[in-house]
């Protein structure tokens, strides 16, 4: 046997195993939320149809996907022009600010919580009681990872020559940033928006303690009651993070290779 096959069987078994162990448990997901509930017997999509069919369930899943939208673009509007402006004007600062996006990391989100509650009874005073409030929270919680992306991105290119020419041609810095650098730095914050949307996705620790009705603790009041319910929701909530991370990853080629052809 050549060591070309049998790397391409060793590649097989692998991927064969990663499947199992990605997809068996998702399969065995799937079977739970679709067993049918009390002494009947089969198949039933009752379990998958209350998402929509439930009021505080449907609510709580819409506020989730609110949620994440609105930390993608909070945390875009925040970072990309602040690290972009580091690198320009203050490189220097840039220990700081890296060491700042990353401090999350190091603190517990039950201490992160219980240092914000009080400010957050104001913010809910002036804001309302809605659960989109815990955007600002979620931004501090996903810094850490999006500043990795980003950083990784604009570390990849030359800033200050884009910016540089750029501005020479009479372009604004609003200009340099939307129109030079952040297409330039697609990959990057594709790759922190998909890590913002499955953290926000998951998270139940802020949403709980500080008492907002989202999809994790959703799911975690529905599991007493409705376990199969539950099983779907949480089902739908990784398939449709996978899907994201798939798309991205077809999306991140597709530009590779456009810029490879140009």
């Amino acid at each position: 046997m050549t060591p070309t096959r049998s790397f391409r069987i060793l590649r097989a078994v692998l991927l064969l195993a990663f499947a199992a162990y990605f997809f068996v448990p998702l399969l065995a997901m799937f079977d739970f939320s679709t067993q049918a509930r009390g002494s009947a017997e089969g198949r039933t999509w009752e379990s998958w149809a209350y998402m929509v069919t439930d009021e505080d369930l449907r609510s709580s899943i819409i506020a989730s996907l609110l949620l994440a939208l609105f930390t993608v673009v909070l945390m875009v509007a925040l970072l990309v022009p602040t690290m972009v402006w580091v690198r320009l004007r203050v490189p220097r600062a840039r220990k700081l600010v890296e060491f700042l996006c990353l401090l999350p990391l190091t603190i517990p989100a039950l201490v992160i919580v219980v240092g914000i509650s009080n400010v957050y009874s104001w913010v809910t005073y002036l804001l309302g009681d809605s659960p989109l409030v815990l955007t600002f929270a979620y931004v501090v919680l996903v810094l850490p990872y999006s500043y990795r992306a980003i950083d990784a991105a604009l570390s990849a290119i030359d800033v200050r020559t884009l910016a540089e020419a750029a501005r020479s041609l009479g372009a604004g810095w609003l200009t340099v940033i939307v129109r030079i650098v952040l297409p330039n730095i697609t990959s990057g914050v594709l790759g922190a928006a998909f890590i913002s949307v499955a953290l926000v996705m998951g998270e139940y620790v802020f949403a709980s303690l500080l008492h907002f009705d989202t999809l994790p603790v959703a799911m975690a009041a529905l599991n007493r009651s409705n376990s199969p319910a539950a099983m779907a929701a949480a089902l739908a909530s990784m398939v449709f993070v996978s899907v994201l991370l798939v798309g991205l990853t077809f999306l991140s080629r597709d530009r590779h290779k456009q810029g490879a052809s140009s």
